[in-house]
């Protein structure tokens, strides 16, 4: 990893009340940092049902993709949000094969976690993504907003 990065898990998983939209909440392992992510309801959905260990009757995306990465002889060994660009969050998954080669795969950070959970590997934030998005916090005025409260949000994961 390029930049320094900090290892953080799923803090919870709550709904934004402005805009109905899930927000996956990540928190720092050894450190205060904060980073919510907005996400879509379906990536909401196999994250919530990885953290509950519901078994769906048949594989999810996300299971098969676990299943295609094992059966191919990959090791997950990190998830890692690498930017936040214009709004937009990116990260990547590294895996290494049977020789110790790593590979890389671009991912949605919703995705990415939801393997992650299902892989139970590392999850990391670039520090740069933290400062771009406190930087971009500390300009809202909105204190209802769920940026502007973090630290009110409510634990529901631990």
């Amino acid at each position: 990893m390029s930049d320094k990065s900090i290892e953080v898990k799923v803090g919870a998983l709550i709904m934004d009340p402005n805009t109905n939209t899930p927000i996956v909440v990540l928190k720092g392992i050894d450190n205060e940092a904060v980073l919510p992510i907005w996400v879509g309801a379906f990536e909401a959905n196999a994250i919530a049902l990885e953290i509950e260990k519901v078994a769906p009757q048949r594989p999810m995306t996300h299971d098969l993709l676990r299943n295609v990465i094992l059966q191919s002889g990959l090791t997950a060994t990190s998830v890692v949000i690498t930017e936040l660009l214009d709004n937009t969050f990116f990260a990547r998954i590294e895996l290494v094969d049977g020789k110790g080669q790593p590979v890389m795969l671009d991912a949605r950070p919703s995705d990415a976690i939801a393997l992650a959970l299902r892989m139970d590997c590392q999850i990391f934030v670039s520090q740069s993504v933290l400062d771009v998005s406190a930087a971009a916090h500390a300009d809202r005025t909105d204190d209802s907003s769920p940026e502007a409260a973090a630290d009110d949000w409510p634990e529901v994961i631990d």
